[in-house]
């Protein structure tokens, strides 16, 4: 059985506004630099940093910051990057019960680079992450199913995020689905998707804008988005980067142009956006409020160093972006 709440499908029984995320967690570490190198060549990096990263952990605590009660399912090593990554996650305030530790393995790890530029190189080793498989979605069905909005991106294997698909449809729950890398899910994964979430390069992996020019419009892209809209997926977004980003879905299309102003980090600005779409749809705010919203989080976020650290408060991003509380 399905409700429908201020537009938002949720299943009954759920808890309003709850964003489940069943994601990917790392340990980032993260090495400033002036530029980066070239093949063979050695430089010196200006700063370093270690912080909690993974796609899924950096959505999971910005749907959390923007004010969502969230729970985030993840693995993590018997290791001493687990243990810091479990007292991150405290430390921001979210529920550490759904993490499950992998004996003799180890936690995910990201390697980035970060240029002067504020543009990034990601390397990252799945680990504990690997154990994200479908049954253990099948052991949390009753947490998705009370979810309002379900959350998962491309960095877990295709057969988890199909099965998640699955589970979620059936349960009547919200799923949104950030493609980000690009992975090979069925066209049914896909189709439930709601709504889609891409950057430019991961709309062209699926087909959308798979013809546009490079440096095509916002409103171009935004009528990309509404031809993908109620056929590849339920409802799509495309981030742009600077620009801002585009969503559409059955009812219409729109745009939201970012901000000016000076990107100091670009790391992880993509999944404070989307965590933030995520816990303003759960909320129950149309998807062009909650788009608009998503792009002054990100907006915010690349201003400062960092990935979860970088995200600012629901009431910063909601006056950045015009919108009431």
């Amino acid at each position: 059985m399905t409700t429908e709440r201020d537009g938002a499908r949720t299943g009954a029984g759920t808890v309003p506004g709850r964003v489940v995320v069943i994601g990917s967690l790392n340990v980032d570490s993260t090495s400033y630099v002036d530029a980066f190198p070239a093949p063979g060549e050695t430089i010196l990096a200006r700063d370093f940093q270690v912080a909690l990263g993974g796609k899924g952990a950096n959505q999971a605590v910005a749907a959390h910051v923007a004010g969502a009660p969230v729970e985030f399912v993840a693995c993590i090593g018997d290791d001493a990057s687990g243990a810091y990554a479990q007292g991150a996650l405290e430390r921001l305030g979210l529920p550490i019960a759904p993490i499950r530790r992998i004996p003799d393995a180890s936690t995910g790890v990201a390697q980035i680079t970060v240029a002067a530029s504020g543009e990034n190189t990601i390397i990252v080793t799945g680990g504990a992450n690997l154990a994200l498989t479908p049954a253990l979605v099948d052991a949390e069905r009753d947490r998705v199913a009370a979810a309002t909005v379900v959350l998962t991106q491309g960095e877990l294997a295709v057969d988890t995020i199909e099965h998640l698909a699955r589970v979620s449809n059936e349960v009547g729950v919200r799923f949104v689905l950030n493609l980000a890398p690009p992975a090979a899910v069925s066209a049914a994964t896909l189709a439930v998707a709601d709504p889609l979430v891409l950057n430019e390069h991961e709309a062209r992996a699926v087909g959308v804008g798979t013809d546009a020019a490079d440096g095509a419009t916002l409103d171009g892209w935004r009528v990309l988005a509404a031809s993908a809209a109620g056929g590849i997926a339920r409802s799509v977004v495309v981030t742009l980067g600077a620009a801002g980003a585009v969503a559409a879905d059955a009812t219409g299309s729109w745009t939201a142009a970012a901000p000016r102003v000076t990107a100091v980090d670009t790391t992880g600005a993509g999944d404070g956006f989307t965590g933030t779409l995520a816990a303003f749809l759960a909320e129950g705010r149309p998807l062009p409020e909650a788009l608009r919203i998503a792009v002054a989080a990100g907006s915010l976020a690349v201003q400062s160093r960092g990935t979860v650290d970088s995200y600012a408060p629901r009431a910063e991003v909601l006056a950045a972006a015009g919108a009431a509380d």
